[in-house]
């Protein structure tokens, strides 16, 4: 069960990378919990595609240096990954874009159900991000 949880999430950030936003929503439950970095819970697949459209408006990124750690059962899974992004357009309450690029080590942590990513909570240093796009 942890490779077939290890593979599902390596998946999911290859959907992230390659910008396939169908296949990287369909590893979704129907109900995904959402817990955005310093932000509030989002429930649903509707909403994370929505948040994802805000994402990929104000921000081109992608994951390098993945590593994939799952517990015996396969139903839970964290990820450590680095972030390497670029900032496009101001995003509400955050500096002006104007194409920084940035490198922020970020995690992970999942919850898996029926072969689908049932929770994802993502965090990051949001001061370290600041510092970078300043």
């Amino acid at each position: 069960m942890t490779e077939q949880t290890r593979k599902l999430i390596e998946r999911y950030y290859a959907a992230f990378n390659a910008g396939d936003m169908d296949a990287f929503l369909g590893m979704l439950t129907e109900d995904v919990v959402h817990d955005v970095n310093q932000g509030l819970r989002e429930h649903g697949r509707e909403a994370f595609a929505a948040f994802m459209q805000r994402m990929n408006r104000s921000y081109r990124e992608q994951i390098a240096d993945l590593v994939v750690l799952a517990e015996p059962s396969g139903r839970r899974a964290a990820a450590e990954f680095t972030v390497l992004g670029e900032y496009l357009a101001t995003d509400a309450g955050l500096p002006e874009a104007n194409g920084q690029t940035y490198r922020l080590p970020a995690g992970a942590f999942f919850e898996l159900r029926d072969g689908k990513v049932a929770r994802v909570t993502n965090y990051y240093n949001l001061q370290d991000w600041l510092a970078q796009v300043q």
